[in-house]
């Protein structure tokens, strides 16, 4: 069961070393700037391989629950399917329903683990492959590989970096799991973070915020929802940057040793590529050269 890209190393994994009796993915969504209606990465994927495809709008209904009882599947292997699951569809199979989530739980249980790890400075994050129960994410631990967080990591680089890592961790826990030698621990409910779903008004930028959390809130940030902020009544997009020392207004956009900087609530960021709404992206000192009078306006405002 799984529906997007971070989805797709499982299931080839899974397709490589076990029977895949079926996929379960989101039924066929309007995608892109033209909103044709496209077919999930999992489902083509495993059209591919010729297995069968099911795609309920409601999981939780009984002609959905009638369905995945009839593959008599050993087990449930979950993987950003983007649906609860209820405990009737979770306990169908006899080894349950495990997931591939991509956090160190309990830390950052919910839809967006791997942006909150970013904004939130983390300094390493990992996949927890887990037996699932009703709750969200709540379930115990059966197995979890670490991986740090690169100063350079953006949410699209650590999203493959784990998408890769989960199929890795699950195709080593599965042998042990199914046999009974790895056993599934409590999560310490003391650790417990939550990581919500992001809208996309979350990547307009505070710039009273600190530099280096805005840094982090654009990196976590791209390619979705992006980060952005409003200038003479436009949107500019902050596609990248860097954090540096330095004072001004929170907003103000000044020149300071050669680079251009824009105030925080403390410290400078320095953005490296923006997008003016409509426009194509753009290196900072090549948008200078076509609107100077960015130099001294306050953004944001």
């Amino acid at each position: 069961m799984g529906t997007p890209e971070f989805a797709l190393p499982t299931l080839q994994t899974l397709l490589n070393y076990h029977t895949v009796t079926a996929v379960v993915t989101q039924p066929d969504r309007p995608a892109g700037r033209g909103s044709e209606i496209r077919a999930s990465p999992i489902k083509q994927l495993a059209q591919q391989h010729q297995i069968p495809v099911f795609q309920p709008e409601k999981i939780r209904k009984a002609e959905a629950i009638e369905q995945l009882r009839t593959w008599e599947a050993d087990v449930f292997v979950v993987a950003a399917f983007g649906q609860i699951l209820p405990e009737a569809v979770l306990n169908l199979p006899p080894h349950g329903s495990i997931n591939v989530h991509a956090s160190l739980l309990p830390r950052w249980r919910g839809a967006a683990p791997i942006q909150a790890a970013l904004r939130n400075g983390d300094q390493e994050t990992g996949i927890t492959i887990m037996k699932m129960d009703a709750g969200l994410d709540t379930g115990p631990i059966l197995t979890q590989g670490i991986m740090p967080i690169m100063p350079d990591d953006t949410g699209e680089k650590l999203h493959d970096k784990l998408a890769h890592l989960g199929a890795v961790l699950l195709l080593n826990t599965l042998p042990g799991y199914l046999s009974g030698i790895i056993q599934p621990r409590p999560q310490d409910q003391q650790f417990v973070t939550h990581a919500p779903r992001i809208e996309k008004d979350d990547g307009r930028i505070d710039w009273n915020l600190p530099a280096v959390v805005i840094d982090r809130t654009v990196r976590a940030f791209t390619p979705w929802p992006g980060t952005f902020t409003t200038w003479n009544g436009q949107t500019l997009k902050i596609l990248s940057g860097d954090a540096a020392g330095g004072v001004a207004q929170p907003g103000e956009v000044i020149h300071v040793r050669g680079y251009t900087a824009i105030g925080t609530g403390r410290g400078l960021y320095l953005p490296e590529m923006v997008q003016l709404s409509g426009k194509k992206p753009t290196r900072i000192d090549d948008f200078l050269r076509g609107h100077p009078d960015l130099v001294g306006a306050r953004l944001g405002h």
